[in-house]
C-alpha cells in the first residue's frame, strides 16, 4: 500500500504490456523476445528494490510527472548491452514509444492501483489471490475464534438484556454464534467481489490503437491482458476503470467492520458485568493506577481502529464511482489512502483476536445474575395462561413483576394458583432462569455447518 508498491507495479504493468505487444504478430516493430531478453525483463520486475524506487523518485523531481519517471527509469535500465541483447534493447527503445498506445498517464496509474491496492505479497500479481492471502485469512481466523467460543460455551446460560434490562435468557454460545454467522456472511460477500481492470485508451474507445493498427482486435487483446494480470475485464469505460467494484468491496468491508464493532462492544459490556475475566501474562499491567483492574484494551483498540478504517473506506466507497465527464483526478489522491482503511481494519481484527484469546468465562457471575432475575419467567407463564384461557394474563403478570422484587418463592406461589392443567403447571414450576433458554444450545450445534467451516478452513 506504499509509494514503493505503486512504483513497483507501474514497472510491472509496463513490462508486461511490452511482452504482450511482442506476442501480437501485426506489431512487426516489436518482434518476439529471446529467452534471454524475457529473463532480463522479468528480472526487472522480480528484482525491483527500494533503491530502484528511490531512483524513480529522483527522476520524478526533474520530470514532475510520476509515470514519465517510470518510463525514463526503464530506458536507463535497458541501455547496457551487458544486461540485455542488442535485439531486445532495440525492442525496448521502440517500446518506449509504443507504450502510450494504452499506458499513458492516468491509464497506467489507474491500472497499477488496482493491482497495488489489494497487494499483500510481492511475489504475486493476482489481485484476488493477494487480497485472500492478506485480509481474508485473518477474517477467517477471527470468525473461527468466535465460532470456537460459541461451541465451547453452547450450553452456558446467559441473561439476555434488551434495552439494557433483563430479558428472556439465552446462552453465551448462541450469542457468539450470531456474530460468527454475521461476519461469515459478509466475508463471503467480500471474497466474491470481482476486481476489474481496463486497457482501452484515452477515453475507452481504442482510438489511438485503431489509428496505428486497424487490423488488430484491440478489445480482445485488452481482455487477454487483464486476465494475465488476474483482473476481470471491464469493456465499457471512460479514461479510467470506473471503480464501481472498489466501492462495493470497500462497502462490504465497512459492513464487516460494523459487525465487529457490535461484537467488541458486547464483549466489552460482558467484561464490565464480570461475565468474562481476562488472563494476563506475568508482569503485565492491567491498569496504570488500579491494580485490581484489567482493562479490555484489545476490544477498545479494535473498536477505535475500526472507526478510523470505516471513515476512510466509507469515503472511498462513495467518492470513487464519481468522476466528471470522461476523467477527473479526484480519485487519484483518494486512492492513495486505501492503505489507511485496510491497514486499520487489519489492526482491528488482530486486536480482537488477541482479546478473545484472553477471555475466560466467569460462570459464577452469569449464574448470580440469573438467580436474581426470576421475573424473566413471566414470559412462559403468560404464554401458558393465554393458551389455557386464563383471563388478563399480561395484566396479572405485570402486577406481580413490574417494580417489585421477584424471587423463586413468589413466582412459584403465583404459578401454583393458576387454573391450568397439572402437567403444564408442573412444567413451568420446574423452570428456572437457567433452564429457560429455548433451543439456544441446539442452534449452536449447527453453527460450524452454517458458516461452512471445516477444520478452520472456509469453503466458499
Amino acid at each position: 500500500m506504499s509509494e514503493y508498491g505503486l512504483i513497483r507495479f507501474r514497472i510491472l504493468v509496463e513490462i508486461k504490456w511490452l511482452i504482450k505487444m511482442s506476442q501480437i504478430p501485426q506489431i512487426v516493430e516489436v518482434p518476439s523476445f529471446s529467452e534471454g531478453a524475457l529473463a532480463f525483463l522479468q528480472d526487472l520486475i522480480d528484482g525491483f528494490s527500494m533503491n530502484d524506487a528511490l531512483d524513480v523518485k529522483k527522476i520524478e523531481r526533474v520530470t514532475n510527472h510520476d509515470v514519465k519517471a517510470v518510463e525514463y527509469f526503464l530506458k536507463q535500465r535497458c541501455q547496457s548491452p551487458a544486461e540485455i541483447s542488442k535485439k531486445a534493447l532495440c525492442c525496448m527503445c521502440i517500446f518506449l514509444y509504443f507504450v502510450p498506445l494504452s499506458v499513458v498517464g492516468a491509464r497506467v496509474f489507474s491500472l497499477c492501483l488496482y493491482i497495488r491496492g489489494h497487494q499483500q505479497s510481492c511475489a504475486c500479481i493476482d489481485v484476488e489471490r493477494n487480497f485472500e492471502h492478506g485480509h481474508l485469512p485473518v477474517m477467517d481466523e477471527l470468525i473461527k475464534a468466535i465460532c470456537d467460543m460459541a461451541t465451547t460455551h453452547s450450553s452456558v446460560p446467559l441473561l439476555s438484556r434488551t434495552h439494557g434490562q433483563p430479558a428472556s435468557p439465552t446462552t453465551l454460545g448462541k450469542e457468539m454464534s450470531i456474530f460468527a454467522y454475521r461476519l461469515n456472511m459478509e466475508r463471503k460477500e467480500i471474497s466474491q467481489k470481482e476486481m476489474l481492470g481496463k486497457f482501452a485508451g484515452a477515453v475507452g474507445n481504442y482510438n489511438a490503437h485503431l489509428a496505428a493498427y486497424r487490423e488488430i482486435n484491440w478489445p480482445e487483446i485488452a481482455e487477454e491482458f487483464m486476465a494475465s494480470l488476474g483482473l476481470e475485464f471491464n469493456p465499457y469505460v471512460p479514461q479510467i476503470e470506473t471503480h464501481d467494484y472498489m466501492a462495493k468491496l470497500f462497502h462490504s468491508i465497512v459492513q464487516f467492520n460494523n459487525i465487529l464493532v457490535d461484537f467488541d462492544r458486547d464483549v466489552w459490556g460482558y467484561i464490565s458485568l464480570g461475565y468474562f475475566k481476562q488472563t494476563t501474562k506475568a508482569g503485565e499491567i492491567g491498569s496504570s493506577t488500579m491494580p485490581h483492574k484489567v482493562n479490555p484494551i484489545d476490544f477498545e483498540n479494535s473498536e477505535g481502529n475500526l472507526g478510523v478504517a470505516n471513515g476512510d473506506l466509507s469515503h472511498l466507497s462513495t467518492k470513487l464511482p464519481i468522476s466528471r465527464w470522461q476523467r477527473d483526478l479526484t480519485d487519484s489522491t483518494v486512492l492513495r489512502n486505501m492503505g489507511v482503511g485496510l491497514g486499520h481494519s487489519l489492526l482491528a481484527y488482530i486486536s480482537a483476536l488477541q482479546g478473545i484469546n484472553k477471555l475466560q468465562v466467569n460462570e459464577a457471575a452469569l449464574n448470580e445474575d440469573l438467580d436474581k432475575t426470576w421475573e424473566v419467567l413471566a414470559e412462559p407463564i403468560q404464554t401458558l395462561m393465554r393458551r389455557y384461557g386464563v383471563p388478563e394474563p399480561y395484566e396479572k403478570l405485570k402486577e406481580l413483576t413490574r417494580g417489585r422484587a421477584v424471587n423463586k418463592e413468589s413466582i412459584r406461589e403465583f404459578i401454583k394458583k393458576l387454573d391450568i392443567p397439572v402437567d403444564a403447571k408442573t412444567s413451568v414450576l420446574n423452570m428456572t432462569p437457567h433452564t429457560y433458554i429455548g433451543t439456544a444450545a441446539g442452534l449452536v450445534k449447527n453453527v460450524n455447518e452454517a458458516i461452512n467451516l471445516v477444520n478452520g478452513v472456509q469453503i466458499l
